[in-house]
Formats: structure tokens, C-alpha cells, sequence
């Protein structure tokens, strides 16, 4: 991430700052934490999402077996997570609570299944 205008890019709307902050929060989530009960489908705007971020440096993937994992990267510089720490700072309940209720439809639709 060589400039501000890439991470701005990257949180430039609600799905996409909510899927930061919950990177934030819980260090790694698999696309299924990221897909359930929210705005993100597992198809095309998702793949809009991580081509950006792929290019602004500032997520991370990792695959085990069939699943994906997301984190943010370590090698961000400074400045970008310090803006990510402060919105966190803003978000943070709001974060949490609808970090929990998203494995809580994981953990009820991997019952069902």
C-alpha cells in the first residue's frame, strides 16, 4: 500500500470497512465468517472485494483444504493501521456483536447441513 488513496479505496463502503473491522477483531476468519447472514455473497462482489484489497496489500489469504482464510497483513504500513485501529476504536461494539452473530449462523447452518 503505497498511497492513502488505496486504503480509502478499500474501505470505501459499509460490506467493505465491516469486513475489515472484523479482520481486526478476530485476526482470521474464514469466507464463511465473512459470507453468513450479511451483505457479502461468496461470488462476485465478494471476488470485487478481495481484488482490491489483493492490490492494495491490505488483506491476506491462506487456504486449508477447501476453505479460505483472511487476515490483514502484517506489512501495512503505519499510517494505514493507525486508521484502521480508529475506526475499530468507533466500531468496535458494533463490531463484535455482529462478528458473534455471524458464527452463530455458521454454527446453526453447519447443523443443518
Amino acid at each position: 500500500m503505497q498511497h492513502p488513496v488505496h486504503l480509502f479505496k478499500a474501505l470505501s463502503d459499509q460490506t467493505r470497512l465491516s469486513i475489515v473491522m472484523f479482520l481486526r477483531e478476530a485476526d482470521e476468519l474464514c469466507v464463511c465468517d465473512l459470507c453468513a447472514g450479511g451483505p457479502v455473497n461468496r461470488s462476485l462482489k465478494f471476488r470485487v472485494i478481495w481484488r482490491c484489497w489483493r492490490e492494495s496489500g491490505l488483506v491476506l489469504d491462506r487456504k486449508d483444504g477447501k476453505w479460505v482464510y483472511y487476515q490483514l497483513s502484517p506489512a501495512i504500513p503505519a499510517w494505514a493501521a493507525a486508521i484502521i485501529d480508529s475506526s475499530w476504536n468507533c466500531l468496535r461494539e458494533e463490531t463484535r456483536l455482529k462478528l458473534k452473530n455471524r458464527r452463530a449462523r455458521v454454527e446453526q447452518n453447519s447443523h443443518i447441513h
